[in-house]
């Protein structure tokens, strides 16, 4: 009998693995076999009862994370979940952290887990601040200290010259600290200047979007040729922004966004034009563009070529801003108070802006307009 399960459990290794390959994902999953083998048949194993007690998961996630860890007593994930508590992670912290990173579990909190704390705590990061980084990104306590994560945070103070900057950059992605700078960081930034971007443009684009230095810096080099050759400056900090606009999508994504703008009238050269003027109208989705160009072309009667010209439309919110500003708009047309109002002033102006040039500014003449807007906004928001 003993022999038959162990070697049902190497069978279950070879095929579980050869699986994996087969779809380039490698999961290494504990043999079946074994589990049996160690725990009573008549019920949940201990991993799964464990993390359904003590972590407050699922029956199905408890599964499906004792796939990738098991243990029959207590000591170690007790020790793991205190010291968690001790350091200020909530239930929820440590329900992701161990969703995440399982292995957790099992390790040993003040030879592995201690030292990278303590560092992150030196160098300025408070415990709420390192529990809610740790708990969405804890890949970075598998790290070395000494090999990875100090080298990176001096790499980065280095170009930074700031302490201040490079914490708030690593709490925008935390991956900037476990990624191999000679790889990525340092390639990326080249292809930036080699073709042209300031250098403080670019430690600005470290310092918002770290994440972006992390990605193929031959897929950069494509993406930046591509925005050169639209005609964007590579010295502004618009070149930029349509290299972040171009990176967060596939090809084939863009030009279904393309399409969309096209069945609205838009010819290749207004798209091309509109993008030049806001490279950011291509981020928002397909659903969004088409309620926008709906709204504004079918039920409120502007042509479609002029919201072309306009097209930082596409990063306001429909529900909140556009909508009531514009019903609100077609109100003093009617009283006679506005004769024209363009897209820009009417949708890119701030809040208190806005009610400064079309409630504060007539309201002796019709005092209850701040509510009828605010009437214009609760609508919205319902519908």
């Amino acid at each position: 009998m003993f022999y038959f399960i162990i070697r049902t459990s190497f069978v279950h290794v070879r095929q579980t693995i050869a699986a994996s390959q087969s779809s380039n994902l490698l999961i290494f999953k504990r043999p079946i076999g074994l589990r049996l083998f160690s725990n009573s048949s008549n019920g949940p194993s201990f991993t799964v009862s464990y993390l359904i007690n003590k972590c407050g998961f699922s029956t199905e996630m408890a599964s499906r994370v004792s796939n990738f860890v098991y243990f029959e007593t207590p000591e170690k994930p007790d020790s793991l979940i205190v010291f968690l508590e001790n350091h200020g992670f909530s239930q929820t912290q440590i329900a992701n952290l161990i969703k995440k990173q399982p292995r957790f579990l099992l390790s040993d909190t003040k030879k592995t887990l201690l030292p990278k704390l303590e560092f992150l705590y030196s160098i300025g990061f408070s415990r709420p601040e390192l529990a809610k980084l740790l708990s969405s990104y804890p890949y970075l306590l598998k790290s070395s200290l000494k090999k990875q994560i100090i080298p990176s945070f001096n790499i980065l103070r280095d170009l930074f010259q700031s302490d201040d900057k490079t914490i708030k950059a690593i709490k925008r992605f935390a991956g900037i600290l476990v990624r191999d700078s000679k790889s990525y960081l340092y390639p990326n930034m080249n292809v930036l200047r080699g073709i042209g971007v300031p250098e403080s443009n670019i430690l600005m684009l470290l310092y918002r979007h770290p994440r972006k230095f992390l990605y193929s810096p031959v897929r950069l080099k494509e993406i930046v040729e591509e925005v050169k050759g639209i005609g964007i400056d590579s010295s502004t900090k618009k070149f930029l922004a349509a290299v972040i606009a171009l990176r967060s999508m596939s090809k084939s994504t863009l030009e279904k966004k393309f399409d969309v703008y096209r069945r609205w009238g838009w010819s290749d050269q207004e798209i091309r034009e509109a993008f030049q003027r806001y490279p950011s109208c291509v981020t928002a989705s397909e659903d969004k563009i088409m309620a926008i160009m709906d709204f504004l072309v079918n039920k409120m009667g502007y042509h479609s070529n002029l919201v072309a010209k306009q097209p930082s439309i596409f990063s306001q919110s429909l529900e909140k801003r556009i909508v009531p500003r514009a019903l609100f708009a077609r109100e003093l047309l009617s009283l006679g108070l506005v004769s024209n109002l363009t897209l820009s002033v009417l949708f890119d102006t701030s809040e208190k802006v806005f009610i400064r040039m079309f409630v504060d500014r007539f309201v002796n003449k019709a005092p209850d307009l701040l509510k009828l807007y605010k009437e214009k906004r609760k609508i919205s928001e319902k519908n």
